[in-house]
This record gives C-alpha cells, sequence and structure tokens, in this order.
C-alpha cells in the first residue's frame, strides 16, 4: 500500500490515541484507530483519581510545576513539566467543550487534593468514575465524526522506511490476517506494562507490547527502571484487583495495621498523604513487619452521605463484598500501576524514528521523572496528544536526543514463539518478585539472567519474523529489569535495599537502545 496523505495509523485507544484521533480529525485529516480489544477497553476507563490543572482560584500553574519537579525526585524534564503544567487549562477547556461532564457544585468545577499536590486541583467526573467519563465522551465524539476504528487488530512489528514514514505490520490476535500498512504516520498510543507484574491494578490488556515493538524497529527508551506502585489496590482473597483511589485519603480516609495503628505518621510526616512511591514502600514494609498480606483503608471517618455520593463506584464494589466504607475497613495492598518510562519522545511526541509519534503512558516525554504525581497521567495524554495531532497535521523534523547515560541491549536471532518459555505468569512472577517495591542486586540479576534466557528463545529469528505476545513481553520485562539493575541508587519509583538513597551521580535519564546482533 502506497502513502495516503493525511491518513495517520493511531495504534491504542485509551485518552491519548482517542484525543489525538479526534484532534487530527478536526485538523482535516483522516486517521484510523487500531485496538486489540474493543474500542471501549483500555485503562483510561480504571482511572479513578481525577485529572489534574491548576485552574482553582488559589492555585497557579507554576505551584503544579513546583509539586511535579517535587515528585520527579531530581529528574523530571523540566521543559516537559513547563508544557504539562501551563497547557493543563486549555486542554480542560477542551475537555469541557467535548462534553466531559465534570463534577460541579453551583455550576462551578469542584477540585479534590492528592498526596503530593501542595493545592486542591483534581477534577473528578461522576465522582471516582474519571477515566470512564473521559473515555465514554471522547469515544462518543471519535464515532460520530466517522473515524475509522479497528478493533481486534494487534500491531506486530514496526518498520521504519526510506520516505521518513514507518510500515505497520497488524494481524489478528491470533497471528492471522497480517497485512503491512507502509507509507503512514503511526502513533503509538498503547499503554502500559502493570500487568506484567503478577499483582496488577491494570486490566489484562496493559502487556507493554508497544516498547518491545518500538525498541526492535530500533526506537530509544528511556526510564524503564521506574515502575509506579499503587498503594491501595483491593486485596480480599478471591476477589479482583480493583484500584481504591487515593483520592479517599485526600478525603481523610487513613491506613491501618491490623492492630488499629495509623502507622503511616512513623514513616513520613505527610502521612497518607505523601507521594505513591514512600506510601507504597510503606505498606510494603508494614507488611513485612507484621506478616500480613494486607493493611487496611479506613474511611470511616468520612460522613456516609459525602463518602457514597463522592465514591459511588468503589462503595458499589465493596458492597458485593459484603463491605460498607462508612463503617468497615477495606483491606488494600500496593500492586503495579503506571509505567513511567517508555518510548522516547521529544516536546513534540516525536520519537527517534522518523514518521513514529507516541503519547500517554507508552510514551517517556520526562514530565514524570523518577516519580508520577497524582492525577498527571490523564493530563499528560491530551497536553502531549495536542502536540502530536499538530505535528501530523503539519510535521516537523525532531526527536529526542539520547540520555545521559545508554545502555545497549542485545537482540541475537531467537528461536521464535515456543510455548515453554517466557509465559506471561512466569514473567509476572519474576517482576513481582526480584523487580518490584523494593529491589537488591541477587534478585535483578536472577531476573535480567531469566529473561535473557527467554528473550533468546522466544525473539524471531529474523526482523522479518513477527514476535509473539510472550517474546513482546519477555522484551519489556528485560528492558525494565537491565535498567533498575544498572541504576545503583535509589529515586522516587525505584528503590533498592543494596542502594537505599539517591546518589547525585545517578541524577539523569537513563536510556536503552538496541543493538543489532
Amino acid at each position: 500500500m502506497g502513502t495516503e496523505v493525511g491518513a495517520p495509523l493511531i495504534v491504542g485507544s485509551g485518552i491519548a490515541g482517542l484525543y489525538v484521533a479526534l484532534r487530527a480529525h478536526e485538523q482535516g485529516l483522516r486517521p484510523t484507530i487500531v485496538t486489540k480489544s474493543v474500542l471501549a477497553e483500555s485503562n483510561t476507563r480504571y482511572a479513578q483519581g481525577g485529572i489534574a490543572a491548576a485552574i482553582g482560584p488559589e492555585d497557579t500553574t507554576e505551584l503544579h510545576r513546583r509539586d511535579t519537579v517535587r515528585a520527579g525526585a531530581g529528574i523530571a524534564d523540566l521543559a516537559a513539566v513547563q508544557v504539562l503544567t501551563s497547557e493543563a487549562p486549555q486542554r480542560i477547556a477542551d475537555l469541557v467543550r467535548y462534553g466531559v461532564p465534570f463534577d460541579t457544585i453551583e455550576g462551578r468545577i469542584t477540585l479534590g487534593r492528592e498526596g503530593g499536590h501542595s493545592r486542591a486541583r483534581i477534577l473528578h467526573a461522576g465522582g471516582d468514575a474519571t477515566g470512564l467519563q473521559i473515555e465514554e465522551t471522547l469515544r462518543a465524539r471519535v464515532l460520530d465524526a466517522g473515524v475509522e476504528a479497528r478493533e481486534l487488530c494487534v500491531l506486530r512489528a514496526l518498520r521504519p522506511a526510506p520516505d521518513r514514514t514507518v510500515t505497520a505490520v497488524l494481524s489478528r490476535e491470533d497471528g492471522s490476517q497480517a497485512e503491512e500498512i507502509a507509507g503512514r504516520q503511526v502513533v503509538l498510543a498503547t499503554g502500559g506494562t502493570g500487568s506484567l507484574y503478577r499483582l496488577s491494578s491494570n486490566p489484562i490488556t496493559a502487556t507493554g507490547e508497544g516498547v518491545a515493538i518500538a525498541f526492535r524497529g530500533g526506537a530509544l527508551v528511556t526510564d524503564m527502571e521506574f515502575v509506579q506502585f499503587h498503594p491501595t489496590v483491593f486485596a480480599q482473597e478471591g476477589a479482583p484487583r480493583f484500584l481504591i483511589t487515593e483520592a479517599l485519603r485526600g478525603e481523610g480516609a487513613v491506613l491501618r495495621n491490623r492492630a488499629g495503628e495509623q502507622f503511616m505518621k512513623r514513616y513520613h510526616p505527610a502521612a497518607e498523604l505523601a507521594t505513591r512511591d514512600i506510601v507504597s514502600r510503606a505498606i510494603h514494609q508494614e507488611m513485612r513487619r507484621t506478616g500480613d498480606p494486607y493493611v487496611f483503608l479506613d474511611a470511616t471517618a468520612i460522613p456516609r452521605d459525602r463518602l457514597f455520593a463522592r465514591f459511588p463506584s468503589i462503595c458499589r464494589f465493596l458492597a458485593g463484598y459484603g463491605l460498607d466504607p462508612s463503617r468497615d475497613l477495606i483491606p488494600v495492598s500496593p500492586m503495579a500501576h503506571y509505567m513511567i518510562g517508555g518510548v522516547a519522545t521529544d516536546l513534540e511526541g516525536r520519537t527517534s524514528l522518523p514518521g513514529l509519534w507516541a503519547c500517554g503512558e507508552v510514551a517517556s516525554t520526562g514530565v514524570h521523572g523518577a516519580n508520577r504525581l497524582a492525577s498527571n497521567s490523564l493530563l499528560e495524554g491530551v497536553v502531549f496528544g495536542e502536540r502530536v495531532a499538530r505535528q501530523l497535521a503539519q510535521p516537523t523534523a525532531g526527536g529526542p536526543r539520547d540520555a545521559p547515560r545508554m545502555l545497549p541491549i542485545e537482540l541475537p536471532p531467537g528461536h521464535g514463539e515456543d510455548e515453554r518459555y517466557a509465559t506471561f505468569s512466569e514473567v509476572g512472577a519474576l517482576l513481582w518478585d526480584d523487580v518490584g517495591i523494593v529491589r537488591n542486586r541477587k534478585g535483578m540479576e536472577t531476573a535480567v539472567n531469566r529473561l535473557e534466557y527467554w528473550r533468546d528463545r522466544s525473539e524471531p529469528p529474523t526482523s522479518l519474523d513477527l514476535a509473539s505476545p510472550s517474546a513482546n513481553a519477555a522484551l519489556t520485562a528485560l528492558l525494565i529489569a537491565r535498567a533498575a539493575l544498572s541504576r545503583e541508587e535509589s529515586r522516587g519509583a525505584h528503590f533498592r535495599s543494596d542502594f537505599p538513597r539517591p546518589s547525585p551521580r545517578w541524577k539523569y535519564q537513563q536510556g536503552l537502545r538496541r543493538v543489532r546482533h
């Protein structure tokens, strides 16, 4: 298929993919959305906490910028943070224009506060259903606009072309009906890696294949060691892994151990309102100290009417397990939640491969540094999605610079798909046990060695062969483990018991690039 001018291919249907498709259509382009599930399924719909923007009377974009930089633990890209926070109010105005029903009181948008924020600046829709409301609004707009959507269609490979476009190889989930689409601008919006971990708040579709495919095609990736764990995921045995938003703690809920002690005060002065990395490690340490499989979130101090009005989805879910959060404690534990690193981009969403853009969780813009500030993720999708859409309409040359420290990763010819190697369950257990909330050299060396073994047996024999889902899982997991093993310090979401403090020698981004065998 030859070049089709103005017909970008957008891979992914979360907030970033939908927003880019909608804005590209409004600029006269003819985008096509490709999604491996259905258009209504993505990580976005499970985002309870909200979207951050400095729109309150006592807030400023400068304060939002400072909070984001502080959470980033010294390595947030300052230019990217400036873009994110200064453009946030206008992107919120866009979402309002599209019809997102943000919660209001007497006609004014209500604002909540979450850990790491110095002001109440979190917008919600439907109480704790913000991601769902945004996704459904954007999806309806996309469908009304007549944007083509190809569901149950999987990206299998990306191959750069001499004319600064990218060839995308697509197929059905079982590998059938493979086709090459050449001469297109391609936008990666494939989401994160959370479900690669054994315990995760993410849907099963969040397997990080976008990172593996882009890396295999030659793209630079950065910051893969920084995986954010959400502190409070429902942890009752036999129940699904259901995220309990930290907005509950912003409203006054506290964490207690089995003895009833409000233990967070022992770990950090901000207690329950500390950043996610601190709260997750504190819960992890408390669980190890007591031997319990979870701690408890106590929301009983929040007035019942407010609790049920503000968090209707959570209250309905808990009721299905016989719990009333106005009187019962909620069992919770940390689980893998958000990929901070990913495919490296510049401020316009351009990757190191001409013709390939990335935005949303799959992209590494540098805006989060070593630790994402709560509710900046949905915002990142629309702020940088707007910039990607403008680039699609009027492309310019550019791309990310190499990181100050680069790790070469060799991809030798493999043996192709073999179900004995790199199963999702094995990868998940290995990452959780050895590259999890608290890490050390011995565990990560074990993980790297095992993942390299799986990689060598699951990688396709040549660059023209298509990688399997298990090969993508093994490769993405290896990138996480190699980057984590290399960074000999603790910073933000990356914590090593053998290097428990940050080091000025590591105050920079770390990149990984493929070395051809």
